[in-house]
């Protein structure tokens, strides 16, 4: 990837040019300017805008956009020139969108250029149910994608952000929901360094992106958008972030309301803007007149912050005139154009996960299927294609319709919805399990059965959006709800070859399914062409390629308490249990090997490694892989192989590819108990395949990645 070189000049003449706009603003207009909804200051030609708006998988909650797939199927796919290509995709529809609201004078919410993604909180537990927002539980897997998005999301205008990033929710956040405006997330500084901070170190240092939104929870004992450690020595003095800080929503009511760190709304206001916090999502904020006043904050502490926020507006572009400003050329019909319905296509297809293909049951031959069974809750659910944080999609495809879509009318599709999402009857007057008869029906007049099963975001996600039936949007259990696994069940004893296809964020317990059904396919929440990706890829247009960001472990009962935030045996970095599936892992349809590995040195040293490999094509269908590369340090007390590099390839039959990977000096580093990157002389092991080294991803893929044994000689402080 190309380093973008921003124009420093450039970007010295905006903060100069900000801040003799904001010295001509009253105290009382300054602070109106730090709340999300700021208003016009019509003396001084500024328009009102509203910084909170969406774009974690599309352009959210103001009409129709692309909605691609959910952020975790996106992370599936491990592919960085996908994440980027399709940030730089919502990027453009929010541009086009933005010039048309402009136009007709429609300054509300989720209408401007500040998009609030992405999420790169670590998925630590499968019960979270904001999990399915982010790219997984591996950090290094996470901080790749988000400084692919964050670099989609702004653009390659060496003067001008195409949009805003903003990296969220900083830091140490991952439920549970019904607890996190009250949580304290108590964390080693070990387990801070090593799993919660990369990715935001990533997003800033290397990303450059321009806000960073703070957490609701405390961390050791300091709210996040008030913490001092937090957002004034680690973000701006340890890693120079240079941009502008907001809160999450309402969180800053929390220093007093529910934290208990503050008295009342000027304390609180005043702890956050001291610490580093520009701008308030929601209304606290107007208490900073009150808190100047009772001197608990300065002016200068307010002119500094909302320099910071006119800043970024300049960089926007907002106070050019119409003939110099950046990216007018994009247009409003660009948004959900023929190009973006391929992209998404294209996307939806790289993040399916196949699980199981028992004997080569996937693909379905076209030709020899006469009728397909479609069953389940899911099957035709649109909630179920798009996650939350989603836009309105002017077509919806789901994997009933993308199968009828396909097959055409030479192939018969009986469908049942089988069961309730999570209810135990279909009808309030019906028995229970009111569709079991129907199910049978349409197993019996099948060649071969479709159950699509799973989630959707009205069971998880984020506190308080519509539905979260279950512990606010968090999941109490890993197992399908309702009468979801009598369904599947009553599939399988038909005797019919079962496929098996869940729409979930996150993972479920599958290990009934992975010992009975034929064949096994995670598709996320796929976005609005998930179903004709789907129903493509059970009948072998092309050849699955996603691999899990997240481990599905056999049963809850392995994991620690859901509020315990130290990653002993969490995640596949820390776990001693074997997986039901782990990271890393997913099935083809084609066969991929890997030759002629090389390394430039066995030897660590302060340039790092460099790893050549071929890869090559030997199955009878194209396909894309994922190379990953593992390293473990070979002493006591230090995690599991951990990803520390990839590459994703797309090759034709017979076709080969050399790659180059680069494992850095701090590929090789561990943290110690006092958060200090350390690489101590020994010797380290370097796997590199298409899978974990784990001996459950060798069962499964009946391929072994290759070990290579290298040593540091001197230790290190990095």
């Amino acid at each position: 990837m190309a380093e973008l070189v921003h124009n420093t000049k450039k970007t010295e003449e905006f903060k100069r040019r900000a801040k003799e706009l904001v010295e001509q603003m009253t105290l009382e207009e300054k602070v109106f300017q730090m709340l999300h909804k700021a208003p016009a200051i019509e003396r001084l030609k500024v328009k009102a805008y509203n910084w909170w708006n969406e774009g974690l998988h599309g352009v959210a909650r103001a009409g129709v956009a692309t909605v691609f797939p959910q952020a975790i199927g996106l992370a599936a796919a491990f592919d960085e020139e996908l994440l980027e290509e399709v940030a730089d995709a919502i990027s453009t529809e929010a541009r086009g969108k933005f010039a048309m609201q402009q136009e007709f004078g429609d300054t509300d919410i989720y209408k401007g250029l500040t998009l609030w993604s992405p999420n790169v909180n670590i998925f630590r537990d499968p019960r979270w149910g904001r999990g399915h927002e982010t790219y997984g539980e591996d950090p290094y897997l996470t901080s790749r994608l988000g400084v692919r998005f964050i670099r989609g999301i702004q653009g390659q205008d060496e003067n001008f952000l195409k949009t805003a990033a903003c990296a969220k929710h900083f830091a140490v956040h991952s439920g549970p929901e019904d607890l996190r405006h009250e949580f304290n997330a108590e964390v080693s500084l070990q387990d801070l360094y090593e799993t919660y901070l990369p990715a935001f170190k990533a997003c800033v240092t290397e990303g450059k992106v321009e806000a960073v939104m703070g957490a609701y929870n405390r961390t050791n004992g300091e709210p996040c958008c008030g913490s001092s450690l937090l957002l004034k020595k680690i973000l701006r003095q340890d890693w120079g972030f240079d941009g502008h800080v907001v809160s999450d929503c309402w969180a800053i009511k929390d220093f007093h309301e529910n934290h208990k760190v503050t008295t009342g709304p000027e304390e609180s206001v005043a702890l956050a803007v001291k610490q580093g916090c520009d701008i308030n999502c929601g209304n606290l904020f107007v208490h900073l007149l009150k808190a100047v006043e009772k001197g608990l904050v300065s002016e200068e502490e307010i002119t500094q912050a909302v320099t910071r926020l006119f800043t970024t507006r300049m960089k926007l572009g907002m106070f050019e005139e119409k003939e110099k400003q950046p990216f007018r050329d994009i247009k409003y019909s660009q948004v959900d154009s023929l190009e973006m319905k391929e992209l998404n296509l294209k996307a939806a297809r790289e993040c399916l996960v196949l699980l199981k293909n028992e004997n080569h049951t996937l693909p379905l031959e076209k030709a020899k299927i006469k009728t397909v069974g479609v069953i389940g809750p899911n099957a035709d659910n649109r909630k179920a294609l798009v996650g939350n944080y989603e836009g309105t999609a002017s077509r919806y495809i789901t994997l009933l319709e993308g199968l009828e879509d396909y097959l055409g009318e030479n192939t018969r599709v009986f469908y049942s919805e089988g069961c309730h999402l999570y209810e135990d009857r279909m009808s309030s007057l019906g028995n229970a399990n009111d569709r079991l008869a129907e199910v049978k029906g349409v197993c019996k007049e099948s060649d071969a059965v479709i159950v699509c099963l799973g989630l959707d975001a009205g069971l998880e996600g984020e506190e308080g959006d519509a539905g979260n039936q279950f512990s606010s949007g968090d999941k109490r259990n890993l197992n399908l709800p309702g009468l979801q696994q009598d369904i599947l069940k009553a599939a399988y004893e038909s005797g019919k070859p079962v496929i098996l296809v869940v729409l979930s964020g996150s993972a479920m317990a599958l290990g009934w399914a992975q010992e009975h059904v034929s064949a096994v396919i995670q598709g996320w929440y796929p976005g609005a062409q998930g179903g004709r990706a789907i129903a493509e890829v059970i009948f072998g247009e092309y050849s699955p390629e996603g691999k899990l960001p997240v481990t599905f472990y056999q049963s809850l009962e392995e994991l620690p308490d859901f509020t315990d935030y130290a990653m002993k045996d969490r995640t596949y970095r820390y776990m001693k249990q074997e997986a039901l599936y782990p990271f890393g892992y997913g099935l083809s349809y084609t066969r991929f090997f890997l030759e002629n590995i090389t390394f430039n040195t066995y030897t660590v040293t302060e340039e790092g490694v460099q790893i050549s490999v071929r890869i090559t094509n030997a199955g009878d269908m194209a396909g894309g892989e994922a190379v990953q590369v593992y390293v473990k340090a070979e002493r006591s007390g230090t995690p599991n192989p951990q990803l520390k590099a990839f590459q994703k390839v797309h090759l034709l039959p017979g076709e080969k590819q050399e790659i180059q990977l680069h494992l850095p000096a701090e590929a090789f580093g561990l943290y110690d108990e006092e958060g200090i990157l350390q690489l101590p002389s020994g010797k380290y092991t370097v796997y590199v395949g298409t899978s974990q080294p784990d001996s459950r991803s060798c069962t499964l893929t009946g391929i072994k990645p290759s070990a290579f044994y290298l040593e540091a000689l001197t230790g290190v402080e990095l």
